[in-house]
Parts: structure tokens; C-alpha cells; sequence
């Protein structure tokens, strides 16, 4: 029985190959430049991975999960659920479309329906309150109707605002007050169908919030102080929430109805608590703290899991912060950030995908010759930043230490690559220029990175930003260029 060490401790290889050869990962498609969806799939599977969790039912993607055997969570967007919870015509539809038509005619391994994600988000205002029920139990009608309701149950994915502490403590936990008879009704719905609870879980936002949060809280090191719950320790804050959460369940009867986490992860970029070391140390700690299969203190069983997530997205939105572009284990290109051992390979190692198709090696660059204080600069930063991803720049990020020159250049080479190195999208009004020459610094993680050949599945695919037919991006950004000049 091999032993493999890490720097949070000794990890027996083979406890780790026992019990959590289960873990998922949620694979999120918001980006400019996706991986095709084969070159994922093998991805997948040559690190071992058997579950993973989308956010839609992209046609492309189930197809390449076909024949696998991956067990697969679809998932139904929130502006999608008042179609299908206020028809049932357009639930048998979707059902048909996105799930029955998959396992019969590809034989795709799916388990679960997502209705939703996250719907009971404070920031929604109720947008969605009440039409998630009549969504999730129209679904769960189609999958019945279909014939496939005992293999495929439905779901809720929910975040951990859904619940809160009277006392601060575990045993406290219950329904937030303004939700409390929806959730209810949901929860009911659930184990009547014999349906799974998912949540949630991130101790990295309540980091990013709160200045006062016990960073050790955070992690599964069992540096914190404890929470001491009438004699129960909670050395992390990932065993407490969770141990809150069965404690609802349990207060209003519901103590034995399954819990998923749908997403846990800890991003590598974006604020200056989203690093390479903090996110090995998260999710290494948390694979290590599940290997066992001992759970909670309340839910003394294996934990059901999803990592947050797969692949960077550079398409997130930012609006709670960016961060949210860097919750993958992998780049965008599908390389390896840093050493993680799931417990699903041979080697303990992660896998890179493989096959890759790169844009040709040029950048897009500030001219020498070009004087900070030029007035085209600040507009042309904004402009390229606005357009394409500049979160891995500012305090604590990964190219935070960039000089002023590094930073615009950043921004201009940002716009240029997700523009797929398109000559009309380094024309910043004399103060560009390309060049083949790498200006990603020597020292650091800071990267200046070359985008992957562009992936069309069909005819039919939306362009993304940056995905727009080449000419029209040529058009627009010479016309604003022409503007900002004047």
C-alpha cells in the first residue's frame, strides 16, 4: 500500500483510490474559445473522472459523454424554468429533446436534471421563488412519462444563502425566514421522489467578504480554532456548513434525504486570496479530508461531490468579483494549474488534455515608442479590458506586479487573442504593435497567453464575444477606433 506525501500531509494513495474514485466536476461552457467537447471527454476520462455536472444540455457535449459511462448531471437554466414550470407540453419537450433522445440513441449515462441553478439567490429578488417547484415537478412528470423516472432523478442546485444559524452554530441551522415555506415545499418534493438535496458550498467567498473570516477556517488543515458545537468540533468551516444544513433537513423532518455538493472549489485568480497555492491547498485538503468516507459530524457517511470547476471561464460574469473567470483545475486550454491528486490516476497526477491547437505565437503589445500619457491609451485599455478579460491584473493577482507598460500590454494582447490574433485587433491608435517576441515575464505566474484555435460545433453554434464572424469584428472595431479618434 503506496504512500504518496503532499504538503498538507500524508495522503495514503490507495484510501484515496477506495473512496472517492466518485468525485465529479462541474464542466462550465461560458468561454470564448471552448475545448472541443471530445478533446474534454478524453480529458475526463484519462483522469479517472465518472461524474460531472453541466449547467445545460448542450447537444455537443452529450454527444461526446455517449458510450462512456460518465455519470452525467444536465442541467435547465433559470430563464428556461417558467417555460417548462408553466407548461407541461414544453417539460415532456424538453425531457424528450435533451434526455431521452441521449440515453436511447447515444447511450449518455444521465443521472440527474438540474432545474435551475442556484435559484433562490438573494441578489434574484425572488425572480424565481415560485415558478422552481412547478418547474422541478414538471420535469419529474416528463422523466416518468418518458419511461426513465427510476434512472434519472431531478434536482435543485442550491447555494448555502438558502439556510442560515439562529446561533451561530451548527445546531442552529434551519431555512432562511422569507424562503422558509418554499424551501419546504421543495425539500418534501424532493423526498417524496426520492431526489437528492444539492448544494453549494464555497468558504472562499466568505473569505472575499468578510475581512474578519479566520482564513485556517477555510481550509481542512486543522490549524483553526474549533467551533465547539455543544461538544461537536468543527474544525472547518465545509464540515459546519454542510452539519447546518442536515440540521435543517433534520429539524423538519427530512433528516435522512440524500445531499449532493454540487460545487466546491477555490479559484486561482482575481483577488488576492484566489492563488495557484491557496487552491491546491483547498482542494487537495478537501479530497484528502473526503478520502476517508467518515463525512460529517451530523452526515457520518461518503460526501457526494463536484469540484467548481473543470476549466477556466473567461466568459463568467464578473459582477461578484474576478475571481470568477479562475475556478478551474485546468486553464482554459486544458493545462494543468498545479499538482492535484484526486485519487483517480495511477500516477496521483492530473492528466492535460492533449491535442491542443494553438494560434500561431504572436502578441499584441504596447510600442516602445509610444508615451504613457498619450491619450489614446486609456481609452484603448478600457476599450480592450471591456471586450476581453483583463482579471488576472490589479492588486494580488497574478500579474499584479506588472509596470504600467506590462499592464496595457496585457489588456491589448487580451483583446487580440480572444479576437484570434485578427491583424485589425492590435490597431490601437499608435500605440500597438505585433510582435513575436514573448512578453510574459521571467519571474512569477503572470502568463501572456496564445488562444486555441477557434471551435465551431455547427452551423447553428451563437457566437461568442469574440467568436463573431472575423469580418464583422474588423468592421466594428475599426469604426469605434475611427470614433474614439475624433
Amino acid at each position: 500500500m503506496g504512500c504518496i506525501t503532499v504538503t498538507i500531509g500524508i495522503v495514503c494513495l490507495f484510501t484515496l483510490l477506495w473512496s472517492v474514485n466518485g468525485i465529479g466536476v462541474n464542466w462550465g461552457t461560458q468561454t470564448s474559445h471552448p475545448l472541443p467537447p471530445d478533446t474534454v471527454v478524453r480529458m475526463l476520462r484519462e483522469n479517472g473522472i465518472q461524474k460531472v455536472k453541466l449547467f445545460d444540455a448542450d447537444y455537443g457535449i452529450l454527444k461526446a459523454l455517449g458510450k462512456t459511462g460518465i455519470e452525467v448531471m444536465v442541467g435547465i437554466p433559470n430563464d428556461m424554468l417558467a417555460s417548462v414550470g408553466g407548461s407541461m407540453k414544453a417539460a415532456e419537450k424538453w425531457v424528450a429533446k435533451n434526455v431521452s433522445e441521449h440515453i436511447s440513441s447515444n447511450n449518455v449515462n444521465i443521472r440527474y436534471v438540474a432545474v435551475g441553478n442556484e435559484p433562490f439567490l438573494e441578489t434574484y429578488n425572488g425572480s424565481y421563488l415560485h415558478i422552481t417547484l412547478p418547474a422541478l415537478s414538471n420535469i419529474q412528470s416528463a422523466l416518468i412519462k418518458a419511461g426513465i423516472g427510476s434512472q434519472v432523478k431531478v434536482t435543485v442546485p442550491l447555494n448555502a444563502d438558502v439556510y442560515a444559524s439562529s446561533n451561530t452554530y451548527p445546531s442552529g441551522g434551519d431555512f432562511r425566514t422569507d424562503i422558509f415555506d418554499p424551501m419546504l415545499k421543495i425539500v418534501k418534493f424532493l423526498n417524496d421522489s426520492n431526489s437528492p438535496f444539492t448544494v453549494n458550498i464555497y468558504p472562499f467567498i466568505s473569505l472575499y467578504t468578510d475581512s474578519n473570516f479566520p482564513v485556517e477556517y477555510a481550509f481542512f488543515d486543522g490549524n483553526a480554532t474549533p467551533l465547539n458545537d455543544g461538544g461537536t468540533l468543527y474544525y472547518n468551516m465545509f464540515d459546519a456548513n454542510l452539519d447546518t444544513l442536515a440540521h435543517a433537513l433534520q429539524k423538519n423532518g427530512f433528516g435522512n434525504l440524500p445531499i449532493i455538493v454540487g460545487e466546491i472549489g477555490w479559484p486561482t485568480d482575481g483577488d488576492r486570496n484566489a492563488n495557484i497555492e491557496y487552491a491546491r491547498r483547498f482542494n487537495q485538503g478537501f479530497m484528502s479530508h473526503i478520502s476517508g468516507g467518515k463525512g460529517t459530524p451530523m452526515r457520518p457517511i461518503p460526501i457526494d461531490a463536484y469540484l467548481f470547476s473543470l476549466i477556466d471561464e473567461d466568459e463568467k460574469s464578473i459582477d461578484p468579483g474576478n475571481f470568477e473567470r479562475h475556478w478551474g483545475i485546468f486553464y482554459f486550454d486544458g493545462q494543468v494549474k498545479y499538482p492535484l491528486n484526486l485519487g483517480t490516476t495511477n500516477s496521483g497526477a492530473l492528466i492535460p488534455a492533449k491535442g491542443v491547437q494553438y494560434l500561431e505565437r504572436k502578441w499584441c503589445v504596447m510600442k516602445l515608442s509610444a508615451p504613457l500619457d498619450d491619450p489614446q491609451v486609456a481609452q484603448s485599455v478600457s476599450y480592450a479590458c471591456g471586450r476581453a478579460d483583463c482579471t488576472s491584473l490589479g492588486y494580488g493577482t497574478s500579474c499584479g506586479n506588472l509596470d504600467a507598460r506590462g499592464n496595457i500590454s496585457y489588456a491589448f494582447n487580451s483583446y487580440f487573442q480572444k479576437n484570434n490574433q485578427l491583424e485589425d485587433a492590435c490597431k490601437f491608435p499608435n500605440v500597438s504593435v505585433i510582435t513575436k517576441t514573448d512578453p510574459t515575464p521571467t519571474v512569477g505566474n503572470c502568463k501572456f497567453p496564445i488562444m486555441i484555435q477557434p471551435y465551431y460545433e455547427s452551423a447553428g453554434r451563437r457566437f461568442g464575444c469574440g467568436q463573431m464572424p472575423l469580418p464583422l469584428v474588423s468592421v466594428i472595431l475599426l469604426l469605434l477606433l475611427t470614433v474614439v479618434q475624433l
